[in-house]
């Protein structure tokens, strides 16, 4: 006997070989995130102050390539800087998946994510002072990282000499070698503060609102210099930022709203006829691994939507309807 179960329109059926067939093929597809650098997998983070839960990431999917240079932008409160403490091994999630470079980051022992936040991943902070130490010069402050890595001796001291000279020079503050933080300007402490971040050749650097205390033109020189890691060096970036001007740098933005991935602008560079060369970007809703989607505030507002759509599946997409209550009917 066959078993069959019923199936959608026409009262087409679904036999038991098909059913086996689709499970095969689901498990023959490529794992989430098999070859990013970075997946978040529906991870969730539960914060719970004065008896009150407060669920600053509910459910974030996200993938990350290796090699990429992207933003995470969002309001205050949307979740973005606690994924970031995530990612740099200072914070556990409370549920899901996390991984980068292949490290499990719900499952690390303490040595282990203290090898991670040496090895594998850097940090710099918004605030200047925070990232490097006062009483250090910035060749200094470079060598420390691969001092405490626990390689030693007097061939390793020449050679983090001048690995620290080599990313001083590359990001364009060679010339504060010998300066300590409190002779720099602060666009020079956090260009020092990224080479301090590269000293051990992470594959990633985080980066939270690095250019949020600078002018526009500093901040410009800042993100330049991350650039020239992610370019020359091939370090993967993310930078979480207010910044429009960073932004709209990268090729790739990802909005979180209300702790998941909402939406993500992609730009493409365009050479028209005229030999023209221009940048176009293009904004797209996010669809998480449970495939819900975030509609964009300003859309349902414009169309009174609060609490359900219709949807119809058409042959090439999906229409999404306002709720309307049907007509009365006509006598």
């Amino acid at each position: 006997m066959t078993n069959t179960t019923e199936g959608g329109a026409g009262g087409a059926t679904t036999t038991l070989a098909d059913l086996e067939q689709r499970a095969a093929a689901r498990r023959e597809r490529p794992a989430y995130g098999q070859d990013a650098l970075i997946t978040c997998d529906r991870l969730v983070r539960i914060f719970t102050a004065d008896g009150v839960e407060v669920q600053a990431l509910q459910g974030l999917d996200l993938l990350v390539a290796k090699g990429e240079l992207m933003a995470l932008v969002g309001a205050s409160g949307s979740g973005k800087s606690t994924l970031l403490n995530i990612l740099a091994g200072l914070d556990v999630p409370t549920a899901g998946a996390a991984s980068v470079g292949g490290y499990d980051l719900l499952d690390m022992d303490a040595k282990s994510r203290l090898r991670y936040r040496r090895e594998v991943v850097g940090f710099v902070w918004q605030q200047t002072a925070r990232n490097l130490l006062p009483y250090l010069t910035a060749a200094q402050n470079v060598v420390l990282p691969m001092q405490l890595s626990g390689r030693d001796g007097f061939r390793a001291k020449r050679l983090h000499a001048a690995r620290a000279t080599e990313l001083l020079t590359m990001l364009g503050v060679g010339y504060c070698h010998d300066r300590h933080p409190g002779q720099m300007s602060g666009g020079e402490q956090q260009r020092t503060a990224i080479a301090v971040a590269l000293a051990n050749s992470p594959s990633l650097v985080l980066a939270d609102e690095p250019t949020g205390e600078l002018d526009s033109a500093t901040g410009e020189q800042v993100f330049a210099a991350f650039r020239t890691a992610n370019e020359e060096l091939g370090t993967t970036v993310v930078v979480v930022t207010h910044d429009h001007a960073v932004a709209d740098a990268v090729r790739r933005t990802v909005a979180i709203r209300d702790g998941r991935t909402a939406s993500e602008v992609l730009r493409h560079t365009e050479i028209d006829e005229h030999g023209q060369e221009s940048v176009v970007a293009r904004e797209y809703a996010t669809v998480d691994r449970a495939g819900r989607l975030q509609l964009p505030r300003d859309y349902t507002a414009a169309l009174s939507i609060e609490n359900r759509v219709l949807l119809e599946l058409e042959s090439d997409h999906i229409g999404v309807w306002p709720d309307r209550p049907a007509p009365p009917e006509q006598d």
